[in-house]
């Protein structure tokens, strides 16, 4: 069974991300809150499942796939507002697929999730958007810089979610399914040819 590393595992995406994946490949999550990895954990009752902090991460076996669920959401466009979310959207990120990419096996995968508001910059979400712009533009790099290993890298560009959070959103919201299953087609045979892109996904 191939092993892929996902970062944001034990939040309201990866609820719905992780058994999906736990279908197919043994699934390594990163994560930091041990209450929230406990509750993952239980709830998925896989022995494919397994739980590692940052700092093991020298102790990686052989990985097919990174799947970047981690991120954060806020208004605003202040320099603090832009050092918070380039902290959480686009320097998470990198350090989770930099530690994955020694370990990363020629023909593997990468999948980030970015956000549809990367291309629409609705107004009071300058910080927001520039930084998942930053992580399609690093996103784009990586499928070039990777290609001759074939691997893939591609952004999934959602707009809101059915997270908890957006329960009461007046909005069309984009099914958590639905991102797990695009995930798993990026991971699979019929997603190796596609690399580079930044797909969006709307209700």
């Amino acid at each position: 069974m191939k092993t892929i590393l996902i970062s944001g595992g034990t939040g309201d995406l990866g609820s719905i991300v992780v058994p999906r994946m736990l279908r197919e490949y043994r699934c390594v999550v990163l994560y930091r809150s041990e209450s929230s990895w406990d509750k993952l954990k239980n709830a998925a009752k896989s022995k494919e499942l397994i739980g590692m902090r940052e700092s093991d991460g020298a102790k990686l076996e052989p990985l097919y796939a990174v799947v970047n669920l981690a991120g954060g959401f806020g208004p605003g466009g202040t320099v603090t507002d832009f050092e918070k979310l380039f902290e959480m959207n686009v320097l998470a990120a990198a350090a989770t697929i930099n530690l994955a990419l020694p370990h990363l096996m020629d023909g593997g995968r990468i999948v980030a999730i970015s956000s549809a508001v990367s291309l629409t910059r609705p107004a009071g979400l300058a910080a927001y958007a520039a930084s998942k712009a930053a992580l399609n533009a690093y996103i784009e790099t990586l499928a070039k810089e990777l290609k001759d290993r074939h691997i893939t890298a591609n952004a999934l560009l959602p707009t809101t979610l059915d997270s908890s959070s957006a329960a009461k959103s007046a909005e069309r919201l984009v099914k958590r399914e639905n991102v797990a299953e695009m995930i798993a087609l990026l991971l699979s045979e019929q997603g190796s040819n596609i690399t580079g892109q930044l797909i969006g996904m709307s209700a």
